[in-house]
């Protein structure tokens, strides 16, 4: 059905309502209620529910309704990621809001018969709080404090259907646009204090009317799907649950600064991503809502899709321009800036994935509506992949002002196994170790930057106190100069001589001239690398040596390392609670280790490889220990 005008739009949003029924209901009924009526089985399509078994448990299940005469009633689909990644695969039943935990194809005949015959809850598919041993049908606490923005459609809508995104009040922003002069779009993003998802937090309203004052005939909208920080899923979720919510905000953006084409830098990586976006892409345009005279406007708009390799540095918007060029992927000098030469030398616009979701409703629901949310400095929301030693690994979205301790204690249920919180890495491989005494710190721009730290994209890895702070260093410093595209000095040289004298201190034969050398060519590439890359990397070394510089000093000077994970630091010791069952003697590579057997053995220090296979095969608690 092609849109020619606003009225078909909004009457094939009416027409497509009935597809959202049941669907997340405001009014929940009990499963007893819910007996006879139209139910909705929402299965999670995240690439972790995805990998541990979504899809067979999604056509499990849709034999098992079909065998048990239900399919009519009981209807299954498959949007975005829930975001609570630990306790996949999940499942949601609506219109009685239920949510199982941790299913496995063996639980659909249970859930059939028990939930949709018998009209009773599974509670051994409940999630159960480890904290409290609570369990909860509904409300997660995982979903307590967070404010969907960038994410309100993933999860929910079928990323697949543009029916389903009309229905959800899609493309009515662009049709509001469509009648509006451009100044004034571009007047409400600024006065939203919407800034960029993607790391820089520069302005979006503002960057959008430095593209719209360059003169040319030809401008760009870029959207940056080029995430590379390890970890982090935040622009993957978006894309593959809700693809059309950025097409609409490049359009969104692309009439505010006048330009008539759009790329979108995805990774090749992201298969799922790129085949939703390919699909939204042809339903748009067969819609009428890319190509020419869009919406019976003389507004015409159209993407194309180009797939970066895997450089991080094409992260860098004048890398991720020139790669698109078809050219090496290498930052530019600026200025000039993007906005006023870029892709092929017209002025271009490149937002990330998450700054574009966000437009839509900005557009539907005021400036101020946004501009209510979150800081004075940092508006709206922010959406964080957290992962590490936290209980509840997965996507959060937080109104920015949320504390780290509300992420990592509230949402995140706390630190695994019952370990003691260290620190925190915001900002990717670019970002800083934030310790203990931050943990209150509000989630904004400029708190974050005063701590030594950074927003990044949005990756947040909780570390515990078995993690070395110097092997924690060394290990995203390693990926920072692999991805150095090697253009400038500073980085190209500079981060390979951090990682040398890094490995130099975990292998103990650091000194502590090696300890100032760090401080010093750390400052030094910030001031003088060409691009973020660069600039950044020295981040996770500079922020370590202020807040764990005892754990530095240690490997230097007592040559230990306090958390037991430099090998070459350790020193593996057989106790008195060793009972001489020579398991140990065994299976050393080494052969260093003597004794007879039902008798104490000893480990010969000079030979020890430091490989753990002793403490390993020990049967006895503490009969070998390492320190």
């Amino acid at each position: 059905m092609k849109l020619s005008n606003t009225d078909a739009l909004n009457a094939l949003k009416a027409q497509s309502r009935v597809l959202l029924e049941n669907r997340r209901v405001s009014n929940p009924v009990t499963t007893k209620e819910a007996q006879g009526l139209p139910r909705n089985v929402l299965i999670c399509g995240g690439p972790g529910c995805h990998s541990s078994g979504g899809p067979k448990i999604a056509e499990q299940l849709e034999e098992e309704l079909n065998r048990r005469g239900l399919s009519e009633q009981v209807k299954v689909f498959r949007p975005g990621c829930f975001g609570f990644c630990e306790q996949g695969p999940m499942i949601e039943i609506h219109p009685d809001n239920t949510t199982y935990c941790e299913v496995s194809v063996e639980d659909v005949p249970t859930i059939v018969e028990e939930h949709f015959i018998q009209g009773n809850r599974v509670e051994r598919l409940l999630f159960k709080d480890p904290n409290t041993q609570k369990r909860f049908a509904s409300d997660l606490p995982f979903y307590e404090g967070q404010v969907r923005i960038a994410l309100r459609n993933v999860g929910y809508l079928a990323p697949e259907n543009i029916l389903e995104y009309i229905a959800a009040d899609g493309y009515q922003a662009l049709a509001q646009i469509l009648a509006l002069d451009p100044a004034s779009v571009i007047d409400v993003i600024k006065k939203s204090g919407l800034r960029g998802r993607g790391g820089g937090g520069f302005s979006t309203g503002l960057k959008w009317e430095l593209t719209r004052k360059s003169e040319a005939k030809q401008r760009y909208i870029v959207c940056n799907a080029d995430e590379g920080d390890p970890g982090a899923f935040m622009d993957r979720s978006i894309l593959e649950g809700d693809p059309h919510s950025v097409l609409e905000g490049m359009l969104i953006a692309g009439s505010a600064i006048g330009a008539s084409y759009g790329f979108i830098y995805v990774r090749a990586e992201y298969p799922a991503a790129i085949r939703r976006l390919q699909v939204a892409i042809v339903q748009a345009r067969e819609h009428g809502l890319l190509g020419k005279d869009i919406l019976g406007s003389d507004f015409c708009f159209d993407i194309e899709l180009k797939y970066g390799a895997g450089a991080f540095v094409c992260g860098e918007e004048t890398a991720l321009i020139h790669s698109i060029e078809g050219a090496r992927g290498e930052p530019s000098v600026k200025p000039p800036f993007p906005a006023q030469k870029g892709l092929w030398g017209k002025p271009t616009c490149v937002n990330n994935v998450e700054t574009l979701a966000n437009i839509p409703p900005i557009i539907l629901k005021g400036a101020d509506w946004f501009a209510g949310i979150g800081t004075e400095k940092s508006k709206g929301t922010k959406v964080f992949a957290l992962a590490g030693k936290v209980r509840n690994v997965g996507l959060v979205e937080v109104p920015m002002g949320t504390t780290l301790r509300q992420i990592i204690f509230n949402m995140g249920g706390g630190i695994k196994n019952h370990k003691l919180f260290k620190a925190a890495q915001t900002g990717g491989p670019s970002g800083g170790c934030i310790p203990t005494q931050y943990l209150d710190t509000p989630i904004e721009y400029e708190s974050l930057t005063a701590i030594g730290s950074m927003m990044g994209s949005g990756g947040l890895i909780i570390l515990d106190e078995n993690d070395c702070m110097v092997n924690i260093a060394k290990f995203f410093l390693e990926f920072s100069v692999d991805e150095s595209c090697g253009r400038c000095t500073a980085c190209r040289v500079g981060t390979k001589r951090l990682h040398e004298i890094l490995t130099k201190i975990t292998e103990g034969n650091g000194t502590l001239d090696d300890i100032d050398k760090l401080e010093t060519l750390g400052e030094i590439i910030k001031d003088t690398s060409l691009c973020g890359l660069g600039q950044s990397a020295p981040n996770p070394i500079l922020s370590t040596l202020k807040y764990f510089r005892a754990e530095y000093l240690a490997h230097v000077v007592d040559k230990t390392c306090p958390a037991g994970v430099c090998k070459s630091l350790l020193k593996y010791q057989i106790t008195d609670k060793c009972q001489g069952c020579t398991l140990c003697a065994k299976h050393c590579p080494a052969n260093c280790i003597s004794g007879t057997a039902k008798k104490r053995h000893v480990i010969d220090q000079e030979r020890c490889l430091k490989c753990g296979a002793c403490m390993e095969q020990c049967r006895v608690a503490g009969a070998i220990i390492h320190h």
